[in-house]
């Protein structure tokens, strides 16, 4: 943190004022988009929204722990004697994650047992890999953070096979109209996740100082607005696309009989 430049301390705060700003936005779209779909999906739309608003407000108290760790006075940075809080992106994970995939699950519209059966087994998948990452995340050695790195790995790969071995026969089944858009989203949890990883050991192999800070800082930032808005919007939009029959239906005019 002390090698940080003023130009990189601008640039990671400014990431993270830019994140709350699309998370809180995504928030109020997500949940005014309830009125646009069936009802069988609002409760996926509700978790969508709720997303954004936990991360939202963490990249809001980040901002703060951020701005509270550094003066800026007289264009030079200096420490504050404040550590930087970076427990706050591992509470929002160990919330959001889970529930990325349980909105996935919810707007396939699978069975009752079987949404119940993979939204539990991926949840605990997912909160496991949370939890088995902090304390590489806050280790002191690289072989710690490779240890502790790997070890996430696991139930990542896990969650992996789940969901393009465990629900390919139900993406079959899926609307052909939003089969594309489900798949889409699978790759799309599953790219941004990678980016973790990279982020995660990029203090491992020899990145450190300023760079690293920079790198890791705002390489979860994106990471985070592509895996909570980003596939919020496709959660949308399934929704929407398998929500056209019931407002087809609730449409049709009933003619009086003669």
């Amino acid at each position: 943190m002390e090698t940080l430049t003023v130009g990189q301390y601008d640039l990671i705060y400014n990431a993270f004022s830019f994140a709350f700003a699309t998370l809180a936005a995504a928030t109020i779209f997500f949940w005014l988009g309830r009125s646009q779909v069936a009802p069988q999906y609002k409760t996926a739309m509700t978790i969508t929204g709720l997303v954004t608003f936990i991360a939202a407000y963490h990249y809001f108290r980040i901002g703060e722990s951020w701005a509270a760790a550094f003066d800026t006075a007289d264009a030079s940075l200096q420490t504050t004697g404040y550590a930087f809080n970076q427990a706050y992106r591992y509470v929002d994970w160990l919330l959001t994650v889970p529930l990325l995939l349980v909105e996935l699950i919810l707007v396939m519209g699978l069975s009752r047992s079987e949404t119940i059966s993979r939204a539990t087994r991926l949840g605990l998948l997912a909160a496991l890999m949370i939890i088995l990452g902090y304390p590489g995340e806050v280790a002191t050695t690289a072989g710690a953070r490779w240890f502790w790195g790997i070890a996430s790995m696991i139930p990542f790969l896990w969650i992996i096979y789940e969901l393009f071995v465990g629900l390919s026969s139900s993406i079959k089944d899926q609307p052909e109209d939003a089969r594309g858009l489900v798949s889409v989203a699978r790759y799309l949890v599953i790219g941004s996740w990678a980016f973790y990883p990279v982020v995660y050991f990029a203090g491992a192999v020899g990145l450190d100082g300023g760079t690293a800070t920079v790198v890791i800082e705002v390489g979860y930032t994106i990471a985070d607005i592509t895996a909570k808005a980003v596939f919020g919007v496709l959660i949308f939009m399934i929704a929407q696309r398998k929500s056209a029959e019931y407002f087809a239906r609730q449409n049709t005019v009933v003619q009086p009989a003669e």
